[in-house]
């Protein structure tokens, strides 16, 4: 199967997620060394909200990377690609400082989730938006 158009934007702003994804994973290994948690949280509140905010990125970002680069390759708006990823990428930004802070702090979590949202939503409807 071949894509009807090239794919120059995805990628590149998939390899800055993949970085953040790293960067949240180094920080849950890290704890755990320092903690000698080898498994789950052991009870850990400092342990359960790294391991959050690094299952909250694998949960959303793969699927939203997916659905813009299906909307990239189908030739939605170029504008539109890049306003949907920078969304993703800084509400993901927002997410992982916003979690990792005390939990009454809740204004990171909202902006990241809402950006990171949005973010799919736009996708949604550029994929739409090739089929009109």
């Amino acid at each position: 199967m071949m894509l009807s158009h090239t794919v120059p934007i995805v990628p590149l702003y998939a390899a800055a997620l993949a970085v953040l994804f790293l960067g949240l994973s180094v920080r849950v290994i890290a704890y755990r060394r320092r903690e000698r948690i080898a498994f789950g949280s052991a009870g850990d509140l400092e342990l359960e909200r790294r391991i959050r905010v690094h299952g909250n990125f694998a949960e959303y970002v793969p699927l939203i990377l997916l659905l813009l680069l299906i909307a990239e390759s189908r030739g939605a708006s170029v504008l539109g690609v890049h306003a949907a990823c920078v969304l993703l990428l800084l509400g993901r930004l927002a997410h992982g400082i916003g979690v990792s802070r005390s939990a009454s702090d809740d204004v990171g979590r909202i902006v990241g989730m809402t950006g990171t949202q949005s973010a799919a939503l736009l996708a949604v409807g550029l994929i739409v938006s090739t089929y009109i």
